[in-house]
């Protein structure tokens, strides 16, 4: 096998791990949905928690199936890449300018138990790795009609 095809290999298990990493974040915030509401009520007060519920769960799953959907991976690469940059900063700023007291962020509902501070901002910014790569190294397959059609 040639490097090229390790990297285009590389890309697809990037993409689709991503994908799935979503589908099981926003599958378990719906299947804690009153604790997440409520954990997110902690962060931006009680007359916002659904609203941002709702919207953090629509992003994720739009994320999910803009990766999925083959026209539109590098938009999911990159609206992945923003949730996580986004995700990151906002635990940082929680910690630092904040000073929250520890809080457990619901990132994975009760499934996965992690605490909103540095660890959780090291994780996404690891993911930004995978998503990243897809972003840029995402290659679309011309089909024979738009061969003719982007010239």
């Amino acid at each position: 096998m040639t490097q090229f095809r390790w990297f285009k290999i590389l890309v697809l298990l990037c993409r689709f791990g991503l994908a799935a990493l979503f589908l099981f974040a926003a599958g378990a915030k719906l299947y804690t949905l009153a604790d997440f509401a409520g954990n997110v009520a902690n962060l931006v007060g009680a007359r916002w928690a659904w609203p941002a519920t709702v919207l953090v769960i629509a992003a994720e799953l739009t994320t999910a199936l803009l990766l999925i959907t083959p026209r539109t991976v590098r938009l999911g690469a990159a609206l992945a890449a923003l949730l996580l940059v986004g995700f990151a900063a906002y635990a940082l700023f929680y910690v630092y300018v904040q000073h929250g007291e520890p809080l457990e962020c619901g990132c994975f509902g009760r499934l996965v138990a992690s605490q909103l501070g540095v660890s959780t901002a090291r994780r996404n910014l690891v993911l930004l790795v995978p998503a990243l790569l897809v972003l840029f190294g995402h290659r679309r397959a011309r089909t024979p009609w738009s061969q003719y059609c982007l010239r």
